[in-house]
């Protein structure tokens, strides 16, 4: 037996090995049917909007298996599942959630980095890669305006990006040592946003112990800006109860409108306050990269802090979330710790830059590679050429809903349209028909979403429930934004011949 195992390690051949001419037939293969699927996308649905049964059923309940199944089998098999039973964020009328149409070299980045697999925790694990994480971090900073010398570190998504924010902000913020005695040693920490924020507060506020008692909402005004009078009284109150303003953040494109914040007002009130400014910009921050980019976004780069998401508009497969400090300092601060078995010092004169020590993670992928090599595909020049059309394309929706009489625009900011179906023969207004024309715009956004024409979300604004179309998409063209127009207005009168109630009061003209 001793004989047997020691011959057969000898000669091993592991199940997972695949020979470097079955590797490259694999891949080549796996390479034109991706190939075939970006051509045919616009000539697919956005999706089949098939049922959880449905899909279940395509992969079936199988056990494990005891035995392996060829590679060439394999692949085919989940290429065609996957194919048939996905929803594509990049079809060219995908207007849904921020998700990006990814961009091809990504695509191809993502294949070269798994094939490397450098774990990007330590510079030792990882020279190049981390190299290019740095200098990744480094354009991203100066695509928007910020310091060029601010430190950051690529993460999974929005989420955590403001995550690594709050906790730098709070560990810099805090009056007395957290780390060391946590949050019982003083009094309560309160964070301030506008009730327009996203819900990773929620997570955040819970997960790092402060509780959701801490978070304060400022109220917005009718463009759905923080309104930063309310924010300074709040700080004012706080501080007169004996709470400590810790934090406020800052929105560079809400999610329901894309509304900008004041952003220049918010940094100066926590300036003046002494309390950290974050600048949650996880779906606009990078519109700062436009020539044309307002000045409340422009002065993202007051912030402390700023999160942001190359999967959405650096067009990034995902995952790619990215987080800016400007004084890199309190990244290490937060988050830095030395064990004896990580003996990843390097030498004085030429210290390393060890990720683990900027973040959450430990272990950590290659994600900069798509990022990087994307920013150098198309530029400076070819992202703003993309997000100004991105932009210029939301307008020209919003253009196609006004011209439209059936159709009821709400807002338009940055790439991020909203509007709602309204019936040529009611008059908005009144609990009933606000009620029904709720029901009615819910339903035909639930049927756009099954149907696969064109894909879109919802917002709900002062109890309005809003069609909402989002373009971070270098897929889509103008057609496409005025056939969405013309798919709601003949969705919407199905639907209404179907759902309307019997009295509902009429429009005075028809």
């Amino acid at each position: 037996m001793t004989r047997a195992r020691d011959d057969r390690l000898a000669t091993r051949r592991a199940p997972l090995e695949m020979g470097p001419d079955e590797f490259r037939a694999r891949g080549h293969e796996l390479v034109e049917q991706i190939a075939d699927l970006l051509e045919s996308l616009p000539a697919r649905p956005v999706t089949r909007g098939v049922s959880p049964r449905a899909v279940r059923a395509a992969l079936g309940d199988d056990p494990l298996p005891a035995h392996g199944t060829s590679a060439e089998a394999l692949l085919g098999e989940v290429t065609s599942q996957l194919f048939e039973h996905s929803l594509y964020n990049g079809h060219p009328r995908f207007f849904g959630y921020i998700t990006a149409s990814p961009a091809p070299i990504g695509i191809l980045a993502d294949f070269l980095a798994s094939a490397v697999n450098p774990n990007l925790g330590a510079w030792l694990l990882s020279p190049m890669a981390t190299e290019i994480e740095a200098q990744t971090v480094r354009w991203i900073a100066e695509l928007v305006g910020y310091p060029r010398a601010a430190g950051g570190i690529l993460v999974s998504g929005g989420n955590v990006a403001n995550f690594v924010g709050f906790l730098a902000g709070r560990r810099a913020k805090a009056p007395w040592d957290i780390r060391a005695s946590g949050l019982r040693s003083g009094p309560p920490l309160a964070v301030y946003l506008s009730t327009e924020t996203h819900t990773w507060i929620h997570k955040a506020a819970d997960l790092f112990g402060q509780g959701l008692d801490a978070v304060r909402w400022i109220p917005v005004d009718a463009r759905r800006r923080m309104d930063t009078a309310a924010l300074e009284r709040a700080i004012v109150a706080d501080r007169e109860h004996g709470v400590v303003p810790l934090l406020a953040v800052g929105a560079a494109g809400t999610v329901e409108v894309g509304a900008v914040d004041p952003l220049g007002e918010i940094a100066a009130i926590c300036r003046a306050h002494g309390l950290w400014f974050h600048v949650d910009g996880a779906y606009g921050a990078l519109a700062a990269a436009l020539p044309e980019a307002p000045e409340d976004l422009r002065a993202l780069s007051e912030a402390d802090s700023v999160a942001l998401d190359p999967q959405k508009w650096l067009y990034s497969p995902l995952e790619a979330g990215c987080v800016l400090v400007k004084e890199p300092k309190h990244l290490v601060d937060a988050f830095s710790f030395h064990p004896e078995y990580y003996e990843f010092g390097g030498s004085d004169d030429e210290p390393p830059i060890n990720y683990y020590e900027l973040g959450l993670q430990n272990s950590r992928g290659f994600r900069a590679l798509k990022v990087w090599l994307a920013l150098r595909h198309a530029g400076r020049e070819g992202y703003e050429q993309m997000i100004h059309d991105d932009i210029a394309l939301a307008q020209a929706l919003n253009d196609a809903v006004t011209a439209a009489r059936e159709l009821e625009p709400f807002a338009c900011n940055l790439s991020i349209t909203t509007f709602r179906f309204v019936p040529a023969d009611l008059e908005p207004g009144g609990d009933a028909v606000e009620e029904y024309l709720n029901d009615l715009n819910r339903e035909i956004v639930s049927r756009l979403q099954r149907g696969g024409e064109a894909f879109l979300s919802n917002a709900v604004v002062d109890g309005r429930y809003l069609l909402r179309a989002c373009i971070v998409n270098f897929r889509t063209r103008r057609a496409d934004v005025e056939a969405l127009a013309e798919i709601v207005v003949r969705l919407g009168r199905e639907v209404d011949g179907e759902l309307r109630p019997e009295g509902l009061p009429a429009a005075t003209e028809v």
